[in-house]
């Protein structure tokens, strides 16, 4: 018998409560940020309004069940990966898909510039929750065999979005993807005698690639097509100092910016450290400065009290496909905030990565509303029974 109860106890007021807690944080970064001279834009009036459509796509996420998604993910899979394509096939010259800062990542819309990659990684993680479903569904006894079967089917499925955005290029949302889909493939049921070997098989790769990109930078162009920009954010990285006018200026104007905040901060508006692009990628360092080491400490703390929170929602959970949904929203958002911030203190290289819910960006703060709204709706629509002994009674 399914226990009956009211929207109001079905609804994630706790999570509800937590984003409404970013709100507030983002629009007072950004408004410190913008009035740095940099910009003669105000941003607060758009960022709210991007916040209001995200709610309303939260809203309208939740009046689907978690059933629904599970049939229509690889529909949906497939409109990201069209969306992927037609910007990849679009000339350059045309004013809708024109390149900004050397990446064709974006639709010039008269709302605002859409990025379609910040929701294929939703979208992504639907269609790979419901691979991984399906295929345990198939195979009730798993074997070496079908554990490989199933790393060969996740690989085709990484790889065809995955090489669209490499082509943009935006390496900082290719990292975003393998991170997903390595959370996803740990919880997955593969064993570890095929998990540890790739996994180290990779970072063994990364390893040489970085050795390489150290000192060998004339082969990995000519051979592989490596940009020079790519090698620079790497020397920047390890040693920022030596491209200070350059390359370096982010990192080290970051590090400046959070190390001159120390304990308790200057203040809103109290920023003395100039630092491009400071309310979006780096507006954490906004964050440091003002607020210094106790602010920074407490956003980082609402940021653990999120992802506790879906976790906790996720084991929760009845069915495996919206336990999949949810560990791979888990796996992005944790990357998001791990890569943005450790890029700001030089722990990360820098790769372009926003920091949810804070920086100012309509698709970057959609793409999360809307992998948001589908932990609310697993949440919402999650059914309790009585007298059940386990989860399949």
């Amino acid at each position: 018998m399914e226990n009956k109860k009211s929207f109001a106890d079905r609804f994630d007021w706790t999570l509800a409560f937590i984003i409404l807690l970013f709100l507030i944080i983002s629009l007072l970064a950004i408004s410190s940020a913008q009035t740095s001279g940099q910009y003669t834009t105000n941003f607060i009036p758009k960022q709210l309004f991007w916040y209001i459509v995200g709610t309303v796509i939260i809203g309208f996420v939740m009046f689907f069940e978690p059933e629904q998604y599970k049939k229509m993910s690889w529909f949906i899979y497939g409109i990201g990966v069209l969306l992927l394509a037609i910007l990849f096939i679009l000339p350059d010259s045309l004013a809708l898909v024109e390149p900004r800062n050397g990446a064709k990542s974006w639709f010039h819309l008269p709302v605002g510039d859409i990025q379609p990659a910040e929701f294929m990684k939703t979208f992504y993680i639907l269609g790979l929750a419901r691979l991984i479903t399906k295929h345990n569904e198939t195979y009730l006894m798993k074997t070496l065999k079908t554990d490989f079967i199933l790393l060969g089917k996740i690989g085709i499925t990484l790889i065809i979005p995955l090489a669209f955005i490499l082509t943009q290029p935006d390496l900082g949302t290719s990292l975003v993807f393998l991170a997903i889909t390595a959370a996803l493939v740990i919880v997955a049921g593969i064993t570890w005698k095929i998990i540890l070997p790739v996994f180290l098989g990779g970072a063994g790769l990364g390893a040489i690639l970085l050795w390489m990109a150290l000192y060998m930078q004339d082969f990995l162009q000519d051979k592989f097509g490596f940009d020079p920009y790519q090698f620079a954010r790497i020397y920047s990285w390890l040693d920022p100092y030596s491209y200070a006018s350059d390359e370096g200026l982010h990192l080290i104007t970051s590090l400046n910016a959070i190390g001159s905040g120390e304990i308790f901060g200057k203040g809103y508006g109290g920023r003395e450290v100039y630092v491009p692009e400071n309310h979006t990628d780096f507006i954490f360092a906004v964050i440091g400065e003002e607020y210094g080491f106790v602010g920074a400490s407490i956003v980082i703390s609402i940021f653990f009290l999120l992802i506790f929170h879906l976790t906790k929602i996720t084991l929760q959970l009845k069915d495996a496909y919206s336990t999949y949904v949810c560990a791979g929203i888990i796996a992005m958002i944790t990357f998001h905030v791990f890569e943005n911030i450790g890029m700001t203190i030089q722990l990360l290289p820098i790769t372009g990565i926003p920091l949810p819910f804070i920086s100012y960006g309509g698709s970057s703060l959609m793409g999360n509303m809307l992998a948001i709204g589908l932990v609310f709706s697993m949440k919402f629509h999650h059914k309790t029974y009585m007298f059940a002994k386990n989860e399949d009674d």
